[in-house]
């Protein structure tokens, strides 16, 4: 469908669904990235309100064709956008999170081609991370002391998301029958999506990680509401304070050490693997699992496996990638990249700094 037959139906569902946008009229589709889950698309709005012009910006965020980037946490959970509106829906009832305010879901493919959800737009700041937010863009521009604030206020924001039930807000759907949301459940998801993807190649170091996460992982542990995607590019800050979380394709009922682990990778990867010195006034590693034992009321935690096993999931994501670029016709069938990459490095990295062998 050609971009002005989208926006001409996205004008009248978003009519229909925001009655209160007298004289709709739909600017021009901004693409902010091209991404390799759901495409998000920004659009500028201008209409009528009690006799007044007003603009504003609506998020469209389409499916796409492919098969989803993360694996599936119960087995009829195939429409990546609807997991994520599912879960905004749930986790707006609890009031525990900022997150923007959402407009509405469609599952019919008749009206873009696709099922999509539209939701309003939260003017901010990102921390990219291409190029790293630690060499470019907002966080490396903040002061010293911005910075620290920026890290801290991340970290109570994972913290803050743990605190939420995920029996009470409604979270069951993403276990399959008389499933549990146990550790060994996640890895056996993550093992099992690493090796479909692989397709019979040999990727040593992301084998030697699972094979010491298997032998190692921590016994007895609670399950939460993992975010699944907890890292600093997922947070829109302003000014004096974050406004809004975003991204929730891989959220899951698991133990919440694999958001802690999740984020101090991305710290990593961000840092050590890229070369790049960590600036004046961010707090280190072990000062974030302090800033987030602090904000989560507990002791501060040991997170060797859990970064562990987010560089494994790293380096598993990068292969699906890949695979969908071969499928996509925009690389060579015998590319290395799918073992050569940044987030191979990291993960190498880890099982370096832990003296993780087979030995």
């Amino acid at each position: 469908m050609h971009e002005d037959e989208l926006r001409e139906a996205f004008e009248g569902w978003l009519a229909r669904r925001k009655p209160e946008f007298g004289e709709l009229k739909l600017g021009a589709f901004e693409m902010p990235q091209s991404g390799f889950s759901a495409k998000t698309v920004f659009v500028p709005a201008h209409y009528l309100e009690h006799g007044q012009s007003r603009e504003t910006k609506v998020v469209l965020r389409m499916e796409s064709p492919e098969p989803a980037i993360y694996p599936k946490q119960a087995p009829d959970l195939d429409v990546e956008i609807d997991v994520q509106y599912r879960a905004m829906e749930a986790l707006h009832r609890t009031g525990a999170v900022p997150l923007a305010p959402l407009i509405g879901y469609e599952a019919d493919p008749q009206i873009l081609g696709t099922p999509f959800f539209a939701m309003e737009f939260i003017g901010g700041h990102v921390m990219i991370e291409n190029p790293p937010y630690t060499e470019a863009g907002f966080f490396a521009e903040a002061s010293p002391a911005r910075r620290r604030e920026i890290i801290s206020e991340g970290l109570s924001l994972v913290a803050q998301f743990h605190t939420i039930d995920w029996q009470e807000a409604g979270f069951e759907w993403l276990l399959g029958p008389g499933e549990e949301g146990s550790l060994l459940r996640q890895l056996q998801i993550w093992e099992d999506y690493a090796n479909r993807e692989l397709q019979g190649r040999v990727h040593p170091t992301l084998a030697l990680a699972f094979r010491w996460l298997a032998h190692h992982a921590p016994a007895d542990l609670t399950a939460g509401l993992s975010w699944g995607d907890s890292r600093p590019g997922n947070i829109i800050f302003g000014d004096d304070r974050p406004l809004c979380i975003t991204d929730f394709e891989n959220i899951a009922v698991a133990p919440v050490g694999i958001d802690l682990g999740w984020w101090l990778m991305f710290d990593r990867s961000q840092h050590e693997a890229v070369g790049i010195e960590r600036l004046e006034g961010e707090p280190s590693r072990e000062e974030q699992r302090e800033i987030y034992a602090r904000a989560a009321g507990i002791a501060t935690p040991d997170t060797q496996w859990f970064e562990i096993f987010a560089g494994a999931r790293y380096a598993a994501i990068v292969v699906r990638v890949m695979n969908r670029l071969v499928e996509r016709g925009d690389m060579p069938a015998d590319h290395n990249i799918w073992i050569e990459n940044p987030a191979a490095d990291t993960l190498q990295q880890l099982l370096d700094v832990f003296e993780i062998t087979d030995a």
